[in-house]
């Protein structure tokens, strides 16, 4: 009973008595120099990470971004995925189309067609 008491005359001489030092604003818009004491963003964003195996991992980020996917070392992959994998990527040029010539089309069934 008597600890307690002495806590609360603590408590309370602790509140009457007024600050050692001047009172500063430690918040983000306190400015310096050159720019705000602040990070770019600042709170952090729930994010789904996934590994290269599939599994997924949520976590806080520091970016507002929904889905992280890890690189995948296509070392590891074997010959066949990797080439496919590859020619997806990198698809191939597309071949050219041969122009339509009007050699075999008949030209008098479509005179009635041309203005006079």
């Amino acid at each position: 009973m008597a600890a307690s008491g002495a806590l609360s005359a603590l408590r309370l001489l602790a509140r009457c008595r007024p600050p050692l030092c001047a009172c500063t604003r430690s918040n983000s818009n306190r400015a310096a120099i050159g720019h705000l004491q602040r990070q770019r963003y600042g709170r952090l964003y729930p994010m789904l990470l996934v590994s290269t195996d599939g599994s997924t991992v949520r976590l806080r980020y520091g970016e507002p971004k929904r889905i992280l996917m890890m690189p995948l070392d296509s070392n590891t992959l074997p010959e066949a995925e990797r080439k496919a994998r590859l020619r997806r990527q990198f698809p191939s040029k597309p071949k050219a189309k041969e122009e339509e010539t009007f050699e075999g089309i008949d030209l008098d069934t479509y005179k009635k067609f041309w203005k006079k």
